[in-house]
């Protein structure tokens, strides 16, 4: 069963999402909140595997809510997926720096906010690649120029050649079975690579993968069409 905590400041919003979700029989909504303080509570207290954020909520905002929750060590297995209204929010870029594993515009189609809760569930953090790669384009620019980078450049040297390449391609929003057929490996050893690379650079998610490649320099906003 895959937990939900819904944070959202409109009632209605959050009934909506709740009928859905338990409409579904391996999905729950466990807990809600109405701004980003209670939403942290609730994930404390109930570690769920999934939690629906919004980002403009009054007091503590979304952003700061999945910037706290992803720094608790108790909350390693809890994914954060951001509920924007327009898909190129600046604060949806610097969510998923922070540790965000992905957005979904508010109106998305039921059948996609399913998916994507699923995929998120089952560790496909990046979701909707191809928008994804649009906000980080648009604003990786910048984040660089302001130097604000998730981890340091010098990690790069612990990635091997291999490695590197995997990033790069994770960065193109390809999944591991697009990137084994890429480089021409099994689609074990191209989930290999990409986890490998995560613990090195320290990070939750495939999305922090994508935005580390920008802002390292591997992927220029422009590079991909």
């Amino acid at each position: 069963m895959i937990s939900v905590l819904l944070a959202d400041d409109q009632a209605l919003v959050r009934a909506g999402f709740r009928a859905l979700l338990n409409a579904e029989p391996d999905i729950q909504v466990v807990a809600e909140a109405a701004d980003g303080l209670e939403a942290v509570k609730q994930a404390q207290q109930t570690h769920p595997d999934v939690v629906l954020m919004d980002i403009r909520m009054p007091g503590v905002d979304g952003l700061e809510a999945t910037k706290r929750i992803a720094a608790d060590p108790a909350l390693a297995e809890t994914r954060v997926v951001i509920l924007t209204t327009f898909e190129l929010d600046e604060y949806v870029f610097e969510a998923l720096r922070t540790g965000a594993s992905g957005f979904l515009v508010k109106d998305t189609e039921p059948v996609e906010l399913l998916r994507g809760i699923r995929a998120v569930a089952a560790g496909d953090a990046l979701l909707s690649p191809s928008v994804t790669r649009r906000v980080i384009g648009e604003f990786a620019g910048k984040a660089a120029a302001q130097s604000r980078r998730v981890v340091a450049p010098v990690q790069l040297d612990q990635l091997t050649e291999r490695e590197r390449e995997v990033l790069v391609l994770v960065a193109e929003g390809l999944s591991n079975d697009e990137i084994a057929a890429r480089l021409v490996i099994s689609p074990a050893t191209a989930k290999t690579h990409v986890s490998r690379t995560m613990i090195k650079l320290g990070a939750r998610d495939r999305a922090q993968l994508v935005v580390y490649a920008y802002e390292a320099g591997l992927i220029r906003p422009g590079w991909l069409t």
